[in-house]
C-alpha cells in the first residue's frame, strides 16, 4: 500500500510539473496580452521637408519602444498573473513616459520648420488588452479585425483586439497565428469582379521578371517608411529586383544597383513580408530584433513563384509613373490600426475568383496559397512619396477614374505563389506546421496586416515602353507569360489537413448577429483592378446572396454557445491601462475613391464544408490545439501509466489488509 500510494503521489507531482515532454522549439506559449497604441504616423499627413527625416526616425523609435515593451510582457507573464497591477506599473507607464517623449520631439522637429502638430499629445498612452484563450465571452468572437465594411474606418471598434478569439496564444513563439485565422478556399463562395472596361480604356500588360529572391536577400529594414533606421519594420522582407535596398541605401544607391530582373533596364524594389512555417526552425535571425525576439520564428519559405505585372485602366489611357516614386499597399499595423488601409488578398490557385482579407486559406492538395497585391493606381502628378506615404497616391473608383486631379498611372498586381500545406488544425500545427506572414510583435500574424512595397527605378527608356504598350492594348515585357495564367486547373481534393469533426463554423460566435455596418462572414469583393474600399457596390453584393451560403456562418445555437461561456477565464486577471483614443486609418488623397477599407471577415461557408477551420467553441478546439504540451490521448496514457500501476499496487494491499484481519477474527 505505502509503495503504490507513492508511486501515484510521486507521478502526481511529476505530471503537473511537467512541461509536456516537447521540443522547447515546438512548446508555443500564451502570451499575457496585446499591446495597443495609437499610429502617430497616421496623424502627420504634411510634414515639412525638412523635417521628415528626423520625423521619420522618431516615428521608427516608437515601433522599437513597442516590440521592446512587447517582449517584457512576454518575459513577465508570471509575474503579472501574480499581480495585475505589475504590468501597469512596470511596462505600460514606462512606455508612456517613453512614447510621451518621443512624440515631443517629433512636434519639436515639425515646429522648427512648419507649424506644430496639435493633438499628438493624447496619443502617448497605450492600451493593454489581456490574451484571451478563444471563448470569444463578448459575443464579438472573429469581428475584431474587420469589423464589416466600414470603409470610411471612422469606426473601428468592432476591429480592435481584444474582443474575441483572435487574441493570445498559438504560434512558434507564442503570439500566433491561431486556428481561427484559417479558412477552407471552397468554403468562400466566389467574390472578385472586374470593372467593365469602357471607350478609351488602356487594355494592355506590361509584365517584369525578378525572380523568387533565390538570392536570399532580407532584412528587417524598410526603407521607404524608416530611412536610415535599422530594424525600421520588425519583421523580414523578401527583396526582388534592386539588390541595394537596405535602410540606408540612397536614391543614387538604387539607381546604381544590381538588379534581379531578366530586363536590366527594372532595378525597382519589390519587397514584402516573408512567410513562415511555424515548424521549429531556427532561422538566420532566430535570436535577432525583427526576427525570434520579436516574435518571427519558423522556417522562411521562398516563394514558387513571383509575377509582377503593370495593368491599364478601365477607361482611360496611363501616364508614366515618376521616378523614385514609391507605393505602400496595406497596412502592417492593421490588426491594432483598423482596416481602412488594409489591402490583404489570400488565395488558392484554382480558386483565385475568392479572394480572404482577413483569413489566411486552407487549400486543397495540388493546390498553392496565393498573395496578391493590387497597387495604388491613381498619383497626384507631383510628389514621389508623402509623410504619411499614402496620400500622393490613391485607389481608383469602382469605374477606374481617378478624382481630384489625379492622374491614372499603370497598375502593379503582384502574385506570390507558395508551395504550402494547410495546416493541421486539429493539433496546432504538431502534423503539418501552420504557416504565417512576419509582422510587428503586437499585429499577432494576422493575415489582414499583409503589405507590399514597391519603389519605382525603372529606367525611363523602360517605362514609356511600359506605358505605350498598355495604352495600346499589347502584352509585352520580359515577364510576359511567367507563371501562366492566375487559377490553373482547380483542384477537387479536400485541404490536406482540414479537421474531419467541426465543433462549429468556420468562423467565431458572434457573426450570427453583426453590428451595423458590419458584414460579418460574408466574402469582401476584390476586383482585379481596383482596391476593393472603392467598389462601394461591388462590396455590398454579398450581403445579397442567398441565405444558404450564409446560412452556416451562424451556426446553430447549441454549438456556438459554449464559445460565450467565461468560465475558462475566471480567475484570470485583469489587465488595465490608461485607454488611448484610437488613430483610425488615414484616408487617401483620392477621397471620392481613393479610401482603402477592407470589409468583411471575406469568407462565406458553405454548409457541406469541414467547419472545424476557424472555430473557437466553448469545448476549447479552435485555440486550445495550439498548447502543444497537453498532448493527445496516447501521450496522456504514457504518462500516466506509473499512476495506474501504483492503483493497482494500492487496491492490492488494501485488499490483503482486509483478508489478513478477516483471518485474524
Amino acid at each position: 500500500m505505502l509503495g503504490g500510494g507513492g508511486l501515484v503521489a510521486a507521478n502526481v507531482y511529476a505530471s503537473a510539473t511537467e512541461d509536456g515532454g516537447a521540443d522547447p522549439a515546438r512548446t508555443l506559449s500564451t502570451p499575457a496580452g496585446t499591446i495597443d497604441c495609437p499610429d502617430v504616423g497616421s496623424e502627420l499627413t504634411d510634414v515639412p521637408d525638412g523635417a521628415r527625416e528626423d520625423v521619420a526616425k522618431e516615428l521608427a523609435l516608437l515601433d522599437q519602444q513597442i516590440a521592446e515593451a512587447y517582449q517584457r510582457l512576454q518575459e513577465s507573464a508570471q509575474a503579472i498573473q501574480q499581480d495585475a497591477g505589475f504590468a501597469d506599473s512596470a511596462i505600460m507607464n514606462p512606455l508612456k513616459d517613453k512614447r510621451a517623449a518621443t512624440i515631443e520631439r517629433i512636434a519639436v522637429a515639425v515646429d522648427r520648420v512648419g507649424d506644430r502638430p496639435e493633438g499628438l499629445d493624447s496619443l502617448a498612452a497605450c492600451t493593454l488588452r489581456a490574451a484571451d484563450n478563444g471563448t470569444g465571452e463578448d459575443g464579438n468572437a472573429g469581428d475584431e479585425e474587420q469589423g464589416g465594411d466600414n470603409q470610411d474606418g471612422a469606426d473601428q471598434g468592432n476591429q480592435q483586439p481584444g474582443n474575441g478569439d483572435q487574441q493570445g496564444n498559438g504560434g512558434q513563439a507564442g503570439n500566433g497565428p491561431v486556428a481561427a485565422d484559417y479558412v477552407d478556399i471552397k468554403s468562400v463562395q466566389p467574390n472578385v469582379s472586374d470593372p467593365a472596361a469602357q471607350k478609351g480604356a488602356s487594355r494592355g500588360t506590361f509584365a517584369t521578371s525578378c525572380g523568387v529572391n533565390e538570392n536570399g536577400l532580407f532584412n528587417s529594414d524598410n526603407v521607404i517608411v524608416a530611412p536610415g533606421v535599422s530594424n525600421g519594420a520588425h519583421h523580414f522582407h523578401d527583396y526582388i529586383g534592386n539588390q541595394s535596398n537596405d535602410a540606408f541605401a540612397s536614391d543614387e544607391d538604387l539607381a546604381n544597383a544590381e538588379t534581379s530582373c531578366v530586363d536590366q533596364g527594372d532595378k525597382s524594389t519589390y519587397y514584402w513580408p516573408v512567410i513562415r512555417l511555424q515548424n521549429g526552425t531556427q532561422e538566420q535571425d532566430a535570436n535577432s530584433p525583427g526576427g525570434g525576439i520579436e516574435g518571427n520564428a519558423g522556417e522562411i519559405v521562398t516563394p514558387k513563384a513571383v509575377t509582377l505585372d503593370f495593368v491599364g485602366n478601365p477607361r482611360s489611357k496611363v501616364a508614366e509613373m515618376p521616378r523614385l516614386l514609391r507605393i505602400i499597399t496595406g497596412d502592417a499595423k492593421a490588426f491594432v490600426n483598423g482596416t481602412a488601409n488594409a489591402n490583404a488578398s489570400w488565395s488558392c490557385t484554382g480558386f483565385e475568383d475568392r479572394q480572404l482579407k482577413d483569413k489566411y486559406p486552407l487549400c486543397p492538395q495540388g493546390s498553392d496559397v496565393v498573395r496578391t497585391f493590387k497597387f495604388q493606381s491613381c498619383w497626384d502628378g507631383q510628389n514621389i512619396d508623402s509623410a504619411n506615404h499614402r496620400t500622393h497616391v490613391a485607389f481608383a473608383a469602382a469605374d477606374g477614374s481617378c478624382a481630384n486631379g489625379f492622374k491614372a498611372i499603370p497598375q502593379l498586381v503582384q502574385r506570390i505563389v507558395y508551395d504550402v500545406d494547410a495546416p493541421s488544425l486539429q493539433d496546432g500545427g504538431k502534423t503539418t506546421p501552420l504557416f504565417a506572414v512576419d509582422s510587428f510583435p503586437e499585429q499577432l500574424h494576422k493575415p489582414v496586416t499583409d503589405h507590399g512595397d514597391f519603389i519605382n527605378v525603372f529606367s525611363e527608356d523602360l517605362m514609356g515602353e511600359m506605358v505605350d504598350c498598355i495604352n495600346e492594348g499589347r502584352k509585352c515585357g520580359a515577364g510576359a507569360g511567367d507563371g501562366g495564367e492566375p487559377g490553373g486547373e482547380e483542384p477537387t481534393e479536400e485541404p490536406t489537413q482540414a479537421p474531419t469533426t467541426p465543433p462549429g463554423g468556420n468562423d467565431d460566435p458572434g457573426n450570427d448577429k453583426p453590428e451595423p455596418g458590419d458584414d460579418g462572414d460574408k466574402p469582401t469583393d476584390a476586383p482585379a483592378t481596383e482596391d476593393p474600399a472603392t467598389d462601394e457596390p461591388a462590396t455590398q453584393e454579398p450581403a445579397t446572396e442567398k441565405p444558404a451560403t450564409e446560412k452556416p456562418a451562424t451556426d446553430e445555437p447549441a454549438t456556438q454557445e459554449p464559445a460565450t461561456e467565461p468560465a475558462e477565464e475566471d480567475g484570470k486577471p485583469t489587465l488595465s491601462s490608461t485607454v488611448a483614443p484610437k488613430a483610425d486609418g488615414t484616408p487617401t488623397a483620392n477621397e471620392a475613391g481613393g479610401g482603402q477599407a477592407q470589409g468583411g471577415s471575406g469568407s462565406t461557408p458553405e454548409q457541406t464544408q469541414p467547419a472545424a477551420v476557424g472555430d473557437d467553441s466553448g469545448s476549447g478546439s479552435g485555440t486550445e490545439p495550439q498548447a502543444v504540451g497537453n498532448g493527445d490521448l496516447a501521450e496522456t496514457g504514457t504518462s500516466l501509466w506509473p499512476a495506474a500501476a501504483g492503483a493497482v499496487l494500492l487496491m492490492g494491499g488494501f485488499l490483503l489488509l482486509m483478508r489478513t484481519r478477516r483471518r485474524a477474527e
